[in-house]
């Protein structure tokens, strides 16, 4: 179902007067036998998408903990062809939307146009590509679109209004609005005017837009769900993946259900 899906249930969410939590895993973190459980679990717990990245050995927009999480799972030997396969192996088993989040050069080794194939056939439904600017997005568009593949732009709190607006209004399934000036990771504060640049977001955007870079506190979770449609976490979920501490996970996801706004 691609864009359509992903749209579908974050507004179902949205419709229950809950907010939508995005979690982010590194593919092939703890070795990718370990994936379909781990999706399992964020499925079982009430994530409403997963993001999954796909390692790379310079990424641009990762913080110290995805990082470390990526040089793991290349350690393991991880690559895209085999997380495509590993997703396809598992694809009955789950009907959350999933979308991979990855670097460019990846894709255009792997080849565009199978790359969009392979994920059609995985059962991806969304992608994000940090490094991949409006101005260069021919360059993958009309591979993602021929297979209902949406491609997830990324808003950012230093670009002018007149970009956000073509952001806003070219993004598919959500639009990603990065919160902080930086890579990803636990922050303990948030700039100020990140309330009022969530909400210029909603204004332009007609899909949901969810807040991440930062976040991983439940209160977190909550203070800026007032502002948005949800939130994504990486960082921190990457880490209690890997302490196997899966309890602060589901109090995170638990702060997006509870956010006691009721949608219009």
């Amino acid at each position: 179902m691609g864009k359509k899906k992903i749209d579908e249930v974050i507004r179902g969410v949205l419709d229950q007067g809950s907010k939508a939590f995005v979690p982010y895993i590194m593919a092939g973190d703890g070795g990718l036998e370990k994936l379909a459980d781990q999706i399992s679990f964020l499925e079982n717990s009430g994530a409403t998408v997963v993001e999954l990245g796909i390692p790379f050995s310079d990424p641009v927009a990762d913080g110290p903990t995805i990082q470390e999480a990526g040089i793991r799972a290349l350690a393991n030997g991880t690559t895209l062809e085999a997380v495509l396969d590993t997703l396809k192996g598992s694809r009955d088993s789950r009907s959350i939307p999933i979308v991979l989040m990855t670097y460019f050069n990846l894709i255009f080794v792997y080849g565009v146009e199978r790359f969009a194939e392979e994920c059609n056939a995985a059962g991806v439904d969304g992608v994000i590509i940090p490094d991949l600017p409006l101005e260069e997005e021919d360059m993958a568009v009309p591979a993602l679109s021929k297979h209902d593949i949406a491609l997830i732009r990324l808003a950012a709190p230093t670009s002018p209004r007149s970009r956000l607006e073509q952001i806003a209004k070219r993004t598919e399934g959500f639009l990603y609005a990065v919160t902080v000036k930086g890579t990803t990771g636990a922050r303990s504060e948030y700039e100020e005017g990140v309330a009022g640049y969530l909400e210029e977001l909603k204004a332009l955007s007609s899909a949901p837009v969810l807040a991440g870079f930062g976040v991983s506190t439940p209160g977190q979770v909550q203070e800026l769900g007032k502002h948005c449609d949800g939130v994504i976490v990486g960082s921190k979920i990457v880490q209690s993946l890997a302490d196997g501490k899966l309890d602060d996970i589901k109090e995170l996801i638990s702060a997006a259900k509870n956010t006691g706004i009721k949608m219009s």
